[in-house]
């Protein structure tokens, strides 16, 4: 009985390391991350044969890193660009330098740019210090104008309109000559804006002065250059006599249309004078601030 149970005994330790032995090989078949690559990859083998890695060392290594979105920081949140704000519309713009009084009637048929000086110091002059429209002083300041124009027919030409202006302490004042007619009525009302002073406008080809005391725009031609003037303040001295030719004079301060204005305000002809300016409207232009 003895030996019988001790074949007995070492067929069931021969049978227990069998069985052992199976499942080993059938667990090293069934991995999910075997592969052949991985079997043969120098890594694997170097991982895989570390001293003291845990289980699954080497299967962590060679497994691909998984790619992860990071949660959006707050203070790196860049914040979407505000839409610019629309650029200021034109919006009706007038200026009115008359005022009751500060018209003067020319006394002679010569003397349009004397009375026109007379009118430019009363729309100027908001002091109370007397308003100009003396005869006599008018015959003056025709003089004066007269002896610092030349090639003017004996007459005042704009040239020494603008001079008697400045020397009288009206000014800084130039002629200038703008080719377009749009523009010029630009030109003029920004300067009338920015100065707070007249305009001379020389009217009749170079033959006649008026003076532009105001005017309409839709835009204040300061802040909008290409702003639209719609209509025109004038002073004709010679009113009410007007031109068979040209047409009736204005009444004091009358808002003319650009086109009615277009009707005696002309490009100046180079024949009339020698102005050594092109061709163009002329005005009697306040340039800066008064000095």
């Amino acid at each position: 009985m003895t030996g019988g149970r001790l074949r007995l005994l070492a067929w069931l330790l021969a049978l227990a390391g069998f069985l052992t032995a199976c499942t080993q090989g059938a667990g090293l078949e069934q991995s999910p991350t075997a592969s052949p690559a991985a079997a043969t990859s120098p890594a694997a083998t170097t991982t895989a044969g570390t001293a003291g890695s845990p289980p699954g060392a080497a299967d962590t290594a060679l497994a691909p890193p998984q790619a992860t979105i990071p949660a959006a920081d707050p203070a790196w949140t860049v914040a979407p660009t505000p839409a610019p704000a629309p650029a200021p519309a034109p919006q009706p713009f007038a200026l009115d330098l008359y005022r009751e009084g500060d018209f003067v009637p020319q006394y002679t048929f010569d003397w349009c740019v004397a009375a026109s000086i007379q009118m430019a110091h009363n729309l100027i002059d908001d002091t109370g210090g007397g308003t100009w429209a003396d005869r006599t002083q008018q015959n003056e300041l025709w003089e004066m104008a007269r002896a610092r124009s030349s090639d003017s027919f004996n007459g005042a030409n704009p040239f020494g309109w603008a001079q008697v202006l400045t020397e009288a302490g009206m000014g800084p004042y130039a002629v200038v000559s703008i080719p377009g007619y749009e523009e010029a009525l630009r030109t003029a009302a920004r300067a009338i804006t920015e100065t707070g002073r007249p305009v001379g406008l020389v009217m009749w080809s170079g033959r006649h002065a008026w003076v532009m005391s105001g005017f309409e725009s839709v835009g204040d031609p300061r802040q909008f250059p290409d702003s639209s003037v719609t209509g025109i303040r004038v002073l004709d001295p010679l009113y009410p006599y007007g031109s068979g030719q040209w047409g009736p004079s204005p009444a004091p301060n009358a808002l003319l249309t650009p086109e009615q204005l277009a009707i005696q305000f002309v490009v100046r002809e180079p024949r009339r004078w020698s102005s050594g300016l092109a061709a163009g409207y002329l005005l009697v232009l306040p340039t800066a601030a008064r000095s």
